[in-house]
């Protein structure tokens, strides 16, 4: 399917070369598979469950219904095999703010949910998808063309009056997904919310890694994958873990474009320190 792209659309130079052997080199039996998609189906009972309750009550108290992602996030990646590891470095928290983080998988906001409740801006041909739409606006997913520039202003203003009204607000600046081996450079259209709202900008570094603790490929949302290619990589993993490290807070001066940098040197540097821990 053709896409029509703007000179500053995202493209990720990640495909199907990165999963190669690494994503399926340690695969588990075929009932471990089917125990995790037993447990998937009942989550997802619990989920409806849990939607039809939340606005029943919501209704009935004249009350905002809660956030179900931060909720469901752990039982999910759990029901999946993944273990998940929180390095959070903040000085503070329980601050405010925009937060950015690397792009890797579909499965990273729900990474992100079990640190901060906050909504997730998310490319709009994904939140449109049939079923998926219901549950991403209950998720807090804010939607983005990110096929064209015209709503990209608007975008930037929901995220900069949620930002000013004291509300965090999570972006993937790379506006695409990479394998987790690479990433691509920091784009500064969001950063200029957090620098109209005057609010700090806190980095997250998200990391699959493997049961040698190297990174892993098989959560990788990218090339030709459709969900159910990646989800059905995710289900054959051993060990498979997602380490989501929290960086101090930066803060957000009067330059999007060297926000953006600063931000992006702090989470390559998260990386290399990564890397050298493992030599």
């Amino acid at each position: 399917m053709s896409v029509n792209r703007h000179p500053w659309f995202p493209v990720s130079d990640c495909g199907q070369e990165c999963l190669g052997p690494f994503a399926t080199r340690r695969i588990v039996d075929a009932l471990t598979v089917g125990a995790r998609l037993c447990r998937l189906a009942a989550i997802a009972g619990w989920i409806v469950g849990t939607l039809v309750a939340d606005s029943a009550t919501a209704r009935l108290r004249r009350r905002p219904r809660r956030a179900l992602r931060a909720r469901a996030a752990r039982p999910l990646l759990a029901a999946l095999g993944i273990t998940v590891v929180v390095d959070d470095r903040r000085s503070d928290p329980h601050a405010n703010g925009l937060i950015v983080a690397n792009h890797i998988s579909f499965l990273d906001v729900l990474a992100l949910a079990l640190v901060s409740p906050a909504p997730v801006v998310a490319k709009s041909d994904v939140v449109d998808m049939p079923v998926v739409a219901r549950l991403a606006r209950r998720f807090g997913v804010i939607a983005v063309d990110r096929g064209t520039l015209r709503g990209l202003p608007a975008a930037v203003g929901d995220v900069t009056a949620r930002l000013a009204a004291g509300s965090s607000v999570i972006v993937f600046p790379e506006g695409t997904t990479f394998c987790g081996r690479t990433g691509g450079a920091f784009r500064p259209a969001f950063f200029q919310a957090a620098v109209d709202a005057g609010v700090p900008v806190s980095p997250v570094r998200l990391r699959f890694v493997g049961p040698d603790g190297r990174a892993a490929t098989a959560a990788s949302f990218i090339g030709d994958d459709s969900p159910l290619d990646t989800l059905g990589r995710v289900l054959r993993a051993r060990g498979l873990t997602v380490v989501v490290r929290l960086e101090r807070a930066e803060v957000p001066g009067a330059d999007r474009r060297e926000l953006a940098r600063r931000c992006e040197r702090v989470l390559r540097t998260a990386e290399s320190d990564i890397e050298r821990s493992l030599i």
